[in-house]
């Protein structure tokens, strides 16, 4: 197996409401969200660009945008089914979910 030597990151777009997934300094996904009422963030859609589906970087994306809303002392409403998914998948994040 080789190493990845991609240089990987994920900012908050606070502008357009969206955290970006930079691979090299390029936008290969997003994931959009609304703007926290109450300290709650919606998690709306997540997307990778379809030549790097695969590579576990819509895992990346996720896990970086929910250590994000806990680094804010917020909650989250994954709306979108793929963080709906990783939370279920990774129990850690459970108790950023607000109950529906």
């Amino acid at each position: 197996m080789t190493e990845d030597t991609r240089s990987i990151e994920v900012v908050d777009n606070a502008g357009d409401q969206r955290y970006d997934l930079l691979v090299d300094g390029e936008l290969a996904g997003t994931i959009v969200y609304r703007d926290p009422r109450n300290g709650v963030r919606q998690l709306v859609h997540t997307e990778v660009r379809p030549e790097l589906s695969g590579q576990g970087l819509a895992a990346v994306l996720a896990g970086a945008a929910l250590d994000d809303v806990r680094s804010k002392g917020w909650k989250v409403v994954p709306t979108c089914p793929y963080v709906a998914s990783y939370v279920q998948k990774h129990t850690e994040y459970e108790d950023l979910v607000v109950p529906r």
